[in-house]
């Protein structure tokens, strides 16, 4: 994988942890965080996409590497609705 192959699968990566994060309504940081919310998403919807035998509606092929994209977003969506419950204020009585 060459500079710009990497360069545009970060982007893609980037792309669908800042709509996982939009969708959940929780955001946790800039254009780095949304690079690693979208790789922990393609991991976890990807897992789950492939528990449940469901397929791949969208994938995007950079040089040797697919990324899925739909599955990325589930997962980046359920990533960030986890760690959104886990960082809530204490409730002050």
């Amino acid at each position: 994988m060459d500079p710009v192959q990497f360069i545009i699968l970060l982007l893609i990566a980037a792309v669908c942890g800042a709509v996982g994060q939009a969708i959940a309504g929780y955001t946790m940081g800039g254009l780095l965080v949304s690079i690693g919310i979208g790789f922990i998403g393609a991991l976890l919807g990807g897992y789950i996409a492939r528990q449940a035998k469901l397929p791949e509606p969208l994938t995007v092929k950079v040089g040797s590497n697919d990324f899925p994209v739909v599955w990325s977003i589930v997962g980046s969506v359920l990533f960030v609705v986890i760690l959104s419950l886990l960082n809530r204020p204490p409730v002050v009585a």
